[in-house]
């Protein structure tokens, strides 16, 4: 897409840019009412006003709302301590007041995980930050409020988060929704047993679909067949489907029939995983940048923070993952050779080769030979290249980058997690074309004069552009309305079980 893109599709891939049930059960801390705290020595030179006192209070009991456990930062004696008339219980109180601010704030900041307990494929990490010193330069400054409104992440994305968790919080306390049984497909036109079953389902999680339901009922003739999958279901489960990043058939095949029974609060686990690693973004995001949602395999370029071109993207296969990073796009490569990594030619070409002798030289692979006496396999520029005609590159320690693919098909297909863990890109000529704005004479027409010569060429950017991969599988769309996209990875529930075993001490 260029800069004629529709506002709507923009603001789409926005969102999907900005992002299966988890396998375990994620850690629940103890509440407020059992956990046992440990009191931090009193400090003679604390002093905190009966306001202060209360916002920082009323601060960590409505942590819950920035998906933290309840009570996981108001510990059971808290508030004894604090109203006691004894000065040195009092002054404990304020001491554990304190350090629970202090530990709160540094969770809302950058997250609960510690930078040793990541994941190597989790390379988005937070940026440093003391509490503490931030804390007391607040108590100091008298400026607690202000302090407390600027912890979380500054971003629309993480609080629409917010918002999503208190709505499917309220469908977990109403009871969630059942599971629909397995069966034959579900489609327009057919009576199944299960299509009540689906209406509640699917009126459960979404108001506008209930609402629809709730009209055609009360407008049918008495007698009429509740077991029809009529056009308004078949619009319902179409919508579901989008939000799902599923095929928009309006068929509940299997991929739909599991997507529709993941549990209601598997959707709340999934929106807390999302808001940690909201917390490992930049500060400040780069106004101008390249961002990519691994999930739903979505690319979205921003100018001066708004997003001017989108398209589809590949990202990696659950056996490849593609990884969290931010780096800079600093060259783009024209007409690439592909310099092929060791394990896939150990794993996939040389056994080819193998079976089918003469494999290689007729998918334009040559060998190189290395100055310690090895070999390895790189395939040359050309229509065959796996890189197809443009690649981007930037310094990361994982040997990923964006770029194109001779191969178009799977763009067609929602699900596109299939590569070995780059990103490849649907309109990569467009990518280009906006990159290379600030080097004169990077016309469309001399981008395709140098693909079309067919020679290798690397152009440095004149102005380089920040690049950030996400793994958003929870986020809202333009209208506000919660998307989700399967855990893939498993990277929601890891994350969870990470938080959990460094909560109790196993980490």
């Amino acid at each position: 897409m260029k800069r004629s893109t529709s506002a709507v599709l923009l603001a789409l891939a926005f969102v999907l840019s900005s992002g299966v049930e988890l396998g375990k059960a994620p850690w629940t801390p103890h509440s407020g009412a059992e956990a046992q705290p440990t009191i931090p020595p009193p400090d003679p030179e604390l002093s905190l006003r009966p306001d202060q006192i209360r916002l920082l209070r009323e601060t960590l009991a409505a942590g819950s709302s920035q998906g933290f456990e309840e009570g996981e930062f108001l510990p059971a004696g808290l508030d004894r301590l604090l109203q006691s008339p004894d000065p040195a219980r009092h002054a404990q109180g304020l001491a554990l007041l304190t350090s629970e601010t202090v530990r709160y704030a540094a969770a809302l900041h950058r997250g609960r995980l510690s930078i040793g307990n990541f994941d190597n494929e989790w390379g988005m990490r937070p940026a440093p930050y003391d509490a503490k010193a931030a804390f007391d330069q607040a108590l100091t400054q008298d400026r607690l409020q202000a302090w407390l409104d600027d912890l979380a992440p500054p971003y629309l994305g993480y609080q629409q988060l917010i918002a999503g968790l208190e709505t499917y919080r309220e469908i977990v306390s109403r009871g969630g929704w059942s599971a629909i049984g397995s069966g034959p497909v579900m489609k327009l036109g057919l009576d199944d047993p299960r299509t009540p079953a689906l209406r509640a389902r699917l009126a459960a999680e979404d108001p506008q679909s209930a609402k629809a339901f709730d009209q055609q009922t009360g407008a049918a003739p008495p007698g009429s067949d509740l077991l029809m999958f009529d056009p308004a279901l078949d619009g319902a489960v179409k919508t579901f489907q989008t939000r799902h990043g599923l095929d928009a058939t309006g068929v509940v095949d299997r991929s739909t029939l599991a997507a529709l029974n993941v549990t209601a609060q598997v959707r709340v686990d999934q929106i807390k995983a999302n808001m940690e690693r909201w917390r490992w973004a930049p500060a400040v995001m780069p106004t101008d940048r390249v961002q990519v949602n691994i999930a739903a395999a979505i690319m979205t370029l921003f100018r001066g923070d708004a997003p001017v071109l989108s398209m589809r993207a590949i990202a990696g296969r659950t056996a490849d993952h593609t990884p969290m990073l931010q780096s800079v796009i600093h060259s783009i490569v024209f007409n690439p050779p592909w310099n092929v990594p060791v394990t896939i030619a150990a794993k996939e070409l040389w056994p080819k080769e193998a079976a089918d002798p003469g494999y290689l030289a007729r998918e334009d692979y040559v060998i190189i030979h290395t100055q310690d006496g090895g070999e390895r396999l790189q395939q040359r520029a050309g229509p065959k290249s796996a890189l197809g005609q443009i690649k981007f590159d930037f310094d990361n320690r994982y040997g990923v980058y964006l770029h194109d693919t001779p191969s178009h098909s799977v763009f067609g297909r929602e699900s596109r997690l299939v590569s070995h863990g780059c990103v490849r890109l649907d309109q990569p000529k467009a990518l280009a074309l906006e990159l290379l704005q600030e080097n004169p004479g990077w016309t469309q027409d001399m981008i395709d004069s140098v693909i079309m010569a067919g020679d290798t060429k690397r152009v440095a950017l004149n102005s380089p552009t920040a690049v950030l991969i996400f793994y958003w599988t929870a986020f809202a769309g333009p209208d506000g309305v919660m998307n989700f996209r399967s855990d893939v990875y498993g990277w929601d529930g890891e994350l969870l079980q990470r938080i959990a075993a460094g909560a109790s001490g196993k980490a």
